[in-house]
């Protein structure tokens, strides 16, 4: 059902019962609000109300003040949380409840039927093809950890970035640390880093016993400034230090800046490795993400564009490095008829089984970015007019997955907004989230250098305090975007007023 303009459930007490019930059947929400002048919320009237009057002799050109009023309306304040709603809910035996600020005027509705159909921020979406591959896997008894989808899984999704080799891991997370190692990085050395990231990117720099140093946003694609880049290596060289490697992060589904990244990184003789966890399907000048780094990685997370449920890989044009990755990540056992063992491993090869779901989600991949793609542009062309709203932009040459549909609130109280606006969806059981909280103003890492796009812009900053994700999953229907288009609007203009 579409939600109305709380405008539409609001009378004054002086209307009639006559007005009040038309009113009831044109907006069909079995409630109207009566406000007096200033907006505050008097009561409520529902079609039970209507009824008891009409029984009790009440004409319908009587006003609704006639009424009598057992008690005030059941209502909650703008820090309610939707588990307070329902609660009240449930406790009053009501299927609506009014939202007032702290005057006292009706800013919110919250109905029992949203509370029971929950709009998730990215779920899986899982189809036939999987299911015929996991039984196939089942059916010949390789179920354990290797097999023959690893195997094809990996030359699958090679060749679908485009790069010669691949090595299945149990997560992204997995695949970052294997990395990482592969590079040389160790106790002592220095790895730049996205700042602007989830904080997988960056740990397992520290668990190597490495140190991070966090390279800040560009405006445009919110991804590795170049600027900031420049001024981090011509710091650290002059201090002589060669970084060991870089993450560059492709976030949201989207490719950094490649072209203006990866020769300032030869330059200086650092290699790259490309964290392409979020953005799988994307390219960038007519080349895949994932292709550019000397090493990247990959996530299959239950959120991710398509999914394993979990797992990850690692890709490269260097069979030697993917080789050694595939020995570390079966515990760096030797080809020995006995258990023998030189360095160090991890267990972290991912499963036959799972590798057979990530084959059929490979086959579905560009559909899944252009259902994406159709949900985030519904979501601009609806909401486009809308002032201090700036959307994640695709700049030339850049292909997004949109993996999630992200915007910037602009202004001095964008965070204040943005939380607000966040409260707003979570009542209305809405799954929206910040930006990411960037990993230089994380207590983890606390003290690490930073390099700003420019001496006075904080871009990561700016985006994480206004930033917004909305639900962007591909198996959203049609109803489910139409009703995160009002909410957002509608809990917009909330959130503004409680910000003032």
């Amino acid at each position: 059902m579409p939600l109305l303009p709380l405008a539409q459930l609001c009378l004054p007490p002086s209307a009639t019962l006559h007005e009040t019930l038309a009113r009831l059947d044109a907006t069909a929400q079995g409630i109207v609000l009566v406000t007096d002048a200033q907006g505050r919320l008097l009561r409520t009237v529902t079609d039970g109300d209507l009824r008891r009057a009409a029984l009790a002799g009440t004409p319908p050109t009587a006003p609704l003040s006639a009424l009598p009023m057992p008690h005030a309306p059941h209502t909650v304040s703008l820090q309610a949380s939707q588990r307070d709603v329902l609660a009240l809910m449930d406790a009053q035996r009501i299927d609506h409840v009014p939202v007032v600020d702290a005057a006292g005027r009706a800013v919110d509705l919250v109905t029992r039927r949203e509370l029971s159909q929950r709009v998730y921020l990215s779920s899986p979406h899982l189809g036939d093809e999987e299911v015929a591959l996991v039984q196939e896997a089942f059916s010949s008894n390789w179920i354990a950890p290797l097999g023959p989808h690893v195997d094809a899984f990996e030359r699958e999704l090679a060749a679908s970035v485009g790069v010669q080799h691949a090595a299945a891991t149990s997560s992204g997370t997995a695949a970052l640390h294997l990395g990482l190692r592969l590079l040389g990085v160790g106790p002592g050395d220095v790895v730049l880093c996205s700042s602007l990231t989830f904080v997988a990117s960056a740990n397992p720099i520290k668990q190597l016993g490495a140190t991070p140093v966090f390279i800040d946003s560009e405006p445009q694609s919110w991804n590795m400034s170049p600027q900031a880049l420049a001024a981090a290596l011509a710091a650290l060289q002059a201090e002589g230090i060669r970084p060991k490697a870089a993450v560059v992060v492709n976030l949201y589904g989207q490719s950094a800046e490649m072209d203006a990244i990866l020769p300032l990184l030869e330059q200086y003789g650092v290699p790259m490795l490309e964290d392409a966890a979020e953005s799988l399907g994307a390219s960038y000048n007519g080349r895949a993400s994932g292709s550019f780094g000397r090493l990247a990685v990959f996530s299959f997370n239950g959120n991710k564009i398509i999914t394993t449920s979990g797992g990850g890989m690692l890709v490269g044009n260097d069979a030697a490095l993917i080789e050694h990755a595939r020995k570390l990540s079966t515990q760096a056992r030797e080809p020995a008829r006995h258990y023998e063992h030189v360095e160090d491993g991890y267990n972290y090869r991912l499963s036959n089984v799972l590798a057979g779901i990530g084959r059929g989600q490979l086959r579905v991949l560009e559909q899944r970015v252009q259902s994406r793609r159709a949900v985030f542009a519904q979501y601009r062309d609806a909401l486009g007019t809308v002032p201090g709203l700036r959307w994640m932009a695709e700049p030339d040459g850049h292909h997004s997955t949109r993996w999630l549909s992200a915007f910037v609130l602009e202004g001095g109280d964008a965070q204040t907004r943005r939380d607000a606006l966040l409260d707003f969806l979570e009542r209305h059981n809405v799954e929206a989230r910040p930006v990411w909280k960037p990993m230089h103003l994380q207590p983890l890492y606390a003290g690490c250098r930073y390099f700003a796009h420019t001496t006075d812009q904080d871009v990561s900053r700016a985006l994480f305090e206004g930033g917004i994700c909305l639900p962007s999953g591909s198996n959203m229907s049609a109803a489910q975007r139409a009703r995160v288009c009002e909410l957002v609007a509608r809990g917009l203009g909330v959130a503004t007023r409680s910000a003032a």
